[in-house]
């Protein structure tokens, strides 16, 4: 079940690959473009252009869903692809992380420094949990804080940073770790919840 910002990001992929959908592009090559385009936005963060970084992050998260979008279209899902589609997702979220950091340490801005660490551990997290739930054959797909969300709402902060003195940055980070972890605990609970209810069963 898909929240209201991933369900249109969704839909914005589709039509985003439908002028694509009978090229030989397949969904993988669109998967590592889409962890190049986070490569350079963390560059562009790294470099200070937060504005211009938060409009790109918004660009490589359509792509990021593209692929899928692609992969639907095409009938062209394979258990590689999205093994493939969900490692390169961790990995693009640290790039971007990365970025964050050495913007923060480069302005010696301490609590962004603590902050974007904890993001981006809390992002870990949300994914590990789903992965691990997964391995036990349960769906985990819940949470208020999926990727899409947090790429929206980490693009507006850095579109609005510098109008803002990096005000609105260091908001959003908070609201970013504490919706993160708070998304953490609820799927831990639904696991929960879901295996207590075998177990019983099993005891009965």
């Amino acid at each position: 079940m898909f929240g209201p910002i991933e369900a249109r990001v969704r839909s914005i992929s589709m039509r985003v690959i439908q002028p694509i959908a009978g090229s030989r592009i397949s969904p993988n090559t669109l998967t590592i473009v889409g962890l190049l385009l986070n490569f350079l936005t963390a560059v562009v963060i790294g470099g200070g252009y937060l504005c211009a970084s938060g409009v790109l992050l918004l660009f490589a998260g359509v792509f990021d869903m593209a692929d899928g979008a692609l992969a639907r279209v095409k009938d062209a899902s394979s258990e590689f692809g999205d093994f493939l589609d969900a490692t390169l997702d961790r990995l693009a979220e640290a790039s971007v992380g990365l970025g964050l950091l050495w913007h923060a340490m480069v302005k010696s801005d301490d609590i962004q420094v603590g902050l974007i660490y904890a993001v981006v551990l809390g992002s870990v997290m949300i994914s590990y949990a789903r992965a691990r739930a997964e391995v036990l054959n349960l769906d985990c797909e819940v949470g208020i804080m999926a990727r899409p969300e947090r790429i929206v709402i980490l693009a507006v902060g850095l579109i609005l940073a510098q109008v803002t003195q990096e005000f609105a940055l260091t908001i959003i980070l908070v609201i970013l770790c504490l919706s993160t972890y708070w998304t953490v605990a609820q799927r831990i609970v639904h696991v929960y919840r879901i295996t207590r209810g075998s177990e019983q069963g099993l005891k009965s």
